[in-house]
């Protein structure tokens, strides 16, 4: 899981201390519409153990074409936390403000961001596929307001990346 809005920010820097792993369990409902059902809503809820232990909502809406072999989805997304996970990724307490020179700052649940994001998957063969991702996403004013975004990173985040799977039988 990605530290929502930190990404210009390395962990640990300006006397921030470092964030354990999260694991993040949770389940989700999807429904896919319209003519060859190429329209996909999505519901996410998840529950975080170890580096956070707040509660995460993503929710999605996204079309989705094929151009030749490969499968892209493009669409708006939000996402939604609970104060602890807000706390642990975005709010300053006294000793991190004592080290970093930062503001403390206690952050409350809500948006975390909203945006537009998209994916290319591309099969490589029956079990396993690369997919591009990427998106666009404004951070929400319980993170935006934070001291480690207005002096030290940015509310508009950008995400690029390039992954590989594969698929094993059972």
């Amino acid at each position: 899981q990605e530290a929502h809005g930190v990404a210009d920010v390395p962990a640990g820097a300006f006397g921030l201390q470092q964030r354990p792993a999260a694991a993040e369990p949770g389940v989700f409902v999807e429904h896919r519409f319209g003519l060859r059902r190429a329209w996909r809503a999505r519901a996410e809820v998840r529950r975080g153990f170890g580096g956070h232990e707040g509660v995460v909502a993503d929710v999605s809406l996204s079309r989705q074409a094929r151009i030749g072999r490969a499968i892209a989805n493009i669409g708006p997304r939000a996402s939604f936390a609970s104060d602890d996970f807000m706390q642990t990724y975005f709010g300053i307490d006294a000793e991190q403000s004592a080290r970093s020179g930062l503001a403390r700052y206690d952050a409350d649940g809500g948006l975390v961001s909203a945006g537009l994001g998209g994916t290319v998957i591309r099969p490589l063969g029956r079990r396993s596929a690369l997919t591009l991702f990427g998106g666009v996403d404004y951070l929400g004013d319980p993170a935006g307001r934070s001291p480690l975004i207005r002096e030290r990173g940015r509310r508009l985040q950008f995400t690029l990346g390039l992954g590989y799977g594969i698929r094993f039988g059972l």
